[in-house]
């Protein structure tokens, strides 16, 4: 994983390669958020955490006043990495994230009311609901949210990884998916695997993975290979639908995250049995 990092450069274990580390308010009620507009990727609505990076981010269909949410990876909890096969549901937090304008300036701290879902089964993603709503973000600190694109992202289309930890962008391609990615205890399905140029390091775990295109997350930075191993910790490997081997060192990896909007209802609940929901349930 591309490591989460304790304090500063404490490295724990688990992202890019296994866990590394001005908008007006929208009307009230049932105004839909105002989605961030295509244009040159910036670090506005990226957040740093303790040991990793995030996002504020909004399904397609959440509104102005529903509370935000921040996605990260599940292997950043401030309770430590989930077993395989754990999910986290509405557990209490009070998690604090500094929230960064498009030239990287912490221009607040936002806090979690609770981690609203979190898993490390079949994907790596940590989703906490924030005390504030968007339209509160937006009207305060002049911040949009990111908006989670609902299609799966295509081989070959140019993505950025924006990291809030750090304060740094790598830009690259998506090189292709891998079926099964496993990693030590962990396996996650149908990655996003970058070409070598998104060389992601521990603290840009959690970071959010920008299509350049349209502007929307499409998948949360979460590990790499770092020296060569095979399926161990900082060492994942692919597995094919065949149960083939593939050690790709160097490579970086993503989980994709357009699977998260069918288990979003509204007011930005999270209910596992909706329709189209194939998120691990606890």
């Amino acid at each position: 994983m591309n490591k989460p990092l304790a304090g500063t450069l404490i490295a724990l274990a688990l992202a890019g390669a296994t866990t590394a580390p001005a908008m007006a308010s929208s009307p009230a009620n049932t105004a839909p958020v105002k989605a961030v507009a295509p244009a040159a990727v910036d670090f506005a609505g990226t957040v740093a955490l303790s040991n990793c990076s995030g996002s504020v981010v909004r399904m397609p269909s959440s509104l102005s006043t529903d509370p935000a949410l921040v996605l990260s990876n599940g292997h950043c909890l401030e309770t430590g990495m989930p077993a395989a096969g754990q999910v986290v549901k509405d557990r209490a937090s009070t998690r604090t994230f500094s929230l960064l304008n498009g030239a990287g300036t912490k221009v607040a701290t936002l806090q979690a009311s609770k981690i609203a879902y979190a898993t490390m089964t079949d994907t790596d993603i940590s989703v906490y609901q924030l005390t504030k709503t968007y339209d509160q973000i937006q009207s305060q600190y002049g911040i949009g949210a990111l908006t989670l694109n609902d299609v799966r992202p295509t081989q070959g289309s140019a993505i950025t990884v924006v990291s809030g930890y750090w304060k740094r962008t790598y830009s690259c391609n998506v090189d292709g998916f891998a079926y099964r990615l496993k990693e030590d205890a962990w396996t996650w399905k149908d990655s996003v695997r970058y070409t070598s140029s998104c060389n992601t390091i521990g603290g840009t775990s959690g970071s959010p993975v920008i299509d350049t295109t349209t502007g929307k997350v499409v998948a949360v930075n979460n590990t790499g290979n770092e020296s060569g191993g095979t399926c161990t910790m900082n060492n994942p490997c692919e597995v094919d639908a065949n149960g083939a081997v593939t050690v790709r060192q160097g490579i970086n990896y993503a989980q994709q995250t357009y699977q998260i909007i069918p288990c979003v209802g509204p007011g930005n609940v999270f209910d596992l049995n909706r329709a189209g929901c194939t998120l691990p349930k606890p």
